[in-house]
């Protein structure tokens, strides 16, 4: 049963979340709601389990107990090639370093998740370079991750994680190898996209500052979270 047309139910929750490395518990009954265009901070200490919780909601990892939902869908119970489907059409993904083919320009990097959809290359390359300049990365479409500034490889990576038109964007600490400016212009981009097109975020970070981008906050420490209010 979808959530679609309920306003009151999440888009996506995490319930008792349970995850363990051999005797280390990242997640000790984490629960975490995500709704519709929210934009929603996950902050903590280092090593607080931050990235362990973004990675089961978004499905990368599976909890060792305790359920995920998106859009009336057990993400948790989901077969791998579903989920991977899912990551294709309904989920984009930023890391800190941003993760981008090091082989590939900035314009195929971007081009790539709709190639892998079905778009045809010329397409796919169109609207890659629309998306580019949208985040302002204008003249940089030919150049490869190691020839562009922190900053503007972040904004293709962001670029890359929206252009497919996802629901939701998770973005791992995407400011974390940035300097201030580079930090403020890369989280403004993502702001605004998320707010025109409607996409939720689900935004980790140690950063008080980035944090104050988001509609709310939530702390995670010793493996739970708490709510900490509206961000500032």
């Amino acid at each position: 049963m979808s959530n679609k047309g309920d306003s009151s139910a999440p888009l996506l929750a995490g319930r008792d979340l349970v995850k363990a490395y051999g005797r280390t518990e990242a997640l000790r009954g984490a629960s975490v709601e995500l709704r519709a265009g929210e934009i929603l901070a996950v902050t903590g200490a280092s090593g607080s389990g931050k990235s362990t919780l973004l990675h089961c909601l978004a499905g990368i990892v599976r909890p060792d107990a305790g359920s995920v939902a998106y859009d009336g869908l057990r993400l948790d119970r989901l077969p791998e090639k579903r989920l991977s489907e899912l990551r294709r059409s309904d989920f984009g993904v930023v890391f800190q370093f941003g993760q981008l083919i090091p082989e590939l320009t900035a314009l195929d990097n971007v081009a790539l998740p709709l190639m892998l959809a079905g778009a045809a290359r010329t397409e796919a390359r169109a609207r890659a370079g629309a998306w580019l300049e949208r985040f302002g990365v204008r003249g940089q479409e030919e150049l490869r991750p190691g020839e562009m500034s922190g900053g503007q490889a972040q904004r293709a990576a962001l670029a890359r994680a929206l252009v497919t038109g996802p629901k939701v964007v998770f973005a791992d600490e995407p400011t974390g190898a940035l300097d201030s400016l580079a930090s403020e212009q890369v989280m403004t981009s993502l702001v605004h996209t998320a707010r025109e097109s409607g996409t939720a975020v689900l935004l980790v970070t140690h950063d008080a500052q980035v944090a104050a981008y988001a509609d709310r906050e939530v702390r995670l420490g010793d493996g739970t979270l708490t709510q900490t209010g509206v961000a500032a």
